[in-house]
């Protein structure tokens, strides 16, 4: 008698993208009842296939797509694979995905709704991938907030109900005042909506004209000075251990993996052929 597959489930709420629930879940034999979400549902499945009951028909949607629930839309859920099926899930409430299009000025069109229940679109659902294992793994909430609303304003525009935003203008000021703020506080660096508000602009307009300025997302920005400001230390003689901890890195060897990733060698390495100059 074979023993049956063990189910695993991971639920959690996102701080930092205002608490919207996500689901990392591998099924076997789960069944979902026809059931109802008050806000939406947004799933990229993994591995297998799951089939669902959703506007009066029924849907098959394979490794590799994304399923695209709106609020109150009655569904159900069910493997459609021997292996069953793995799927990140996303359950946000209305306001969290419409807050994305205000900050850009596109709110006015009112709430999305998407037409397709199935989607293919390789590029989007690796971002929303992404963007979930981001949450899990407690990336930065700069990180988090930023691939959050990219993600997001994706969506919409292409499956949804969606209009272009504006390009960014130049903010000079904005950009130089977020700047000095993150290099103020690389150990500990504020969220991109306390950087927003520092510098008044909105979220994701700040986003955006950080990037047309500085090339990078105010993540990736934030990383290449953590990773300049450790060559400085480790040139002083600073022991890796704790420039990871000076600099808020989550421990030695995730300074070393980037380290490493940027420069070719260790900082051990680094700074030992330094002192030895």
């Amino acid at each position: 008698m074979s023993t049956p597959l063990r189910e695993q489930t991971h639920l959690w709420q996102a701080p930092a993208l205002g608490d919207v629930e996500m689901l990392h879940a591998r099924y076997f034999q789960q069944r979902f009842a026809p059931h109802v979400h008050e806000g939406y549902v947004f799933t990229v499945i993994e591995s297998g296939a799951q089939r669902f009951w959703h506007r009066g028909s029924e849907h098959l949607a394979p490794v590799g797509s994304m399923v695209l629930i709106n609020p109150d839309e009655l569904h159900t859920g069910a493997t459609a694979h021997e292996a069953g099926w793995r799927y990140r899930g996303f359950y946000p409430e209305h306001a969290r995905v419409t807050g994305v299009l205000e900050e850009l000025e596109l709110g006015r069109h009112g709430m999305p709704h998407f037409q397709q229940s199935v989607i293919q679109d390789p590029t989007l659902a690796a971002a929303f991938s992404q963007l979930h294992q981001l949450s899990e793994s407690g990336a930065s909430a700069l990180e988090q907030q930023t691939a959050w609303r990219h993600a997001v304003l994706a969506l919409v525009q292409r499956h949804g109900h969606g209009a272009q935003p504006r390009a960014p203008g130049n903010e000079p000021l904005a950009v130089a005042r977020a700047r000095e703020l993150l290099e103020s506080q690389l150990a500990d660096p504020p969220s991109l909506e306390s950087l927003a508000v520092a510098v008044n602009l909105s979220p994701f307009h700040f986003a955006r004209v950080f990037r047309q300025a500085t090339g990078l997302p105010p993540h990736a920005w934030l990383k290449q000075r953590r990773l300049g400001r450790a060559r400085e230390l480790l040139k002083r003689g600073m022991a890796a251990a704790e420039v990871a901890f000076a600099l808020g890195f989550a421990d030695q060897s995730h300074l070393s993996r980037q380290f490493k990733q940027a420069y070719g060698v260790t900082p051990g390495a680094y700074r030992t052929a330094c002192l030895s100059l």
